[in-house]
């Protein structure tokens, strides 16, 4: 997640993003749009990288291009570039100035810097719920909570997600295919979108087949189960071409930081859950969450309703405030973890 921009004379003269791993960076993408870029500034969110990876350094790219400043915000927390691209641009007589809207910056790019620091994805819990705290009006009954600009939200939150997770009694009542729809979430993406994988927890594997969620061959679905690897019901699903992961914990249920840490494996570094309440407890409980997004509808349903979050043995706390919008008639309330 990095922007970059080049300017002159205080002017933007060219622009570019970083739109999937592999692909050109920021720098490179900007560096392209620009027919003479010597004695321009170079502003970008992230430090410029030094090595070669899946592509070539972005910092002999500026000093072949002629950049006489570069104005950085969030320093890379990649080791093998943290403080060592900001070095190689002053070494080679480029004025450099760091640590502009570096909070921000970081804030852009949290989900890389959770991957790179810790090795596992960022994980975001989405919650449609009443004003009382309820995700449903009553248990097995399905419930739009929420209005169509929420909607529009949560596809677009899809989009940039590498995985969207759900739980067996959403995946049943609710019957989502979990797909990206709507040209708004993946315009600006364009060509370069990939559909998010799509992953369903169920400890037994006892979610009916006829799911939409299975339908078409079952392309890019996980289920992640407590079951063995020689159990029956796993090359069931592996048979209608469905990765499955095994990830048991000692009361027989799915444990998730162990489900998390294999979809990390995988290399997917984002996760949001849209599941329900028990799969919303269970990762308060193992604490997997980095940041809450509640979607909040003007409607009240009362004590038969269904709580947003299933039962905890203890309170759970560590998030601040992140942002407050509107969302059509809805309220959309972001909290990031603390701790």
């Amino acid at each position: 997640m990095v922007g970059a921009l080049i300017m002159r004379d205080g002017e933007v003269i060219a622009e570019g993003w970083h739109r999937r791993a592999g692909g050109p960076h920021a720098e490179i993408d900007a560096l392209s749009r620009c027919e003479d870029a010597r004695g321009a500034t170079m502003v970008v969110s992230l430090e410029p990288c030094c090595h070669f990876g899946r592509t070539g350094p972005c910092t002999q790219a500026l000093i072949g291009a002629g950049i006489a400043r570069v104005v950085v915000g969030a320093p890379d927390p990649n080791p093998r570039v943290a403080g060592r691209g900001v070095a190689e641009l002053v070494r080679a007589g480029i004025e450099v100035v760091t640590g502009v809207l570096a909070d921000e910056a970081r804030a852009l790019n949290r989900v890389f810097e959770t991957w790179i620091t810790e090795g596992r994805p960022y994980v975001t819990l989405k919650l449609a719920m009443s004003l009382d705290g309820r995700i449903a009006a009553r248990v097995g009954e399905r419930s739009a909570v929420t209005g169509e600009a929420s909607w529009r939200r949560v596809m677009a939150m899809r989009a940039a997600s590498d995985a969207v997770m759900i739980g067996r009694g959403t995946a049943e009542v609710d019957r989502p295919r979990l797909t990206v729809r709507g040209d708004g979430a993946r315009g600006e993406i364009g060509e370069d979108f990939l559909p998010p994988w799509r992953v369903l927890v169920d400890s037994r594997l006892a979610t009916s087949p006829d799911v939409p969620l299975f339908e078409e061959g079952a392309p890019g679905v996980i289920a992640a189960t407590a079951l063995g690897e020689d159990d029956a019901r796993v090359a069931a699903l592996r048979a209608r071409g469905v990765r499955v992961i095994s990830a048991p914990d000692r009361h027989g249920r799915v444990d998730v930081t162990a489900l998390v840490a294999a979809l990390g494996g995988l290399g997917l570094t984002s996760i949001l859950c849209e599941g329900g309440g028990e799969l919303a407890a269970s990762l308060f409980a193992a604490d997997a969450i980095d940041e809450l997004a509640l979607f909040v509808a003007p409607k009240i349903y009362g004590a038969d309703g269904v709580a947003a979050v299933g039962r905890l043995e203890e309170a759970r706390a560590g998030f601040s405030l992140a942002s407050v919008e509107r969302v059509g008639d809805d309220l959309l309330m972001t909290w990031r973890r603390t701790r």
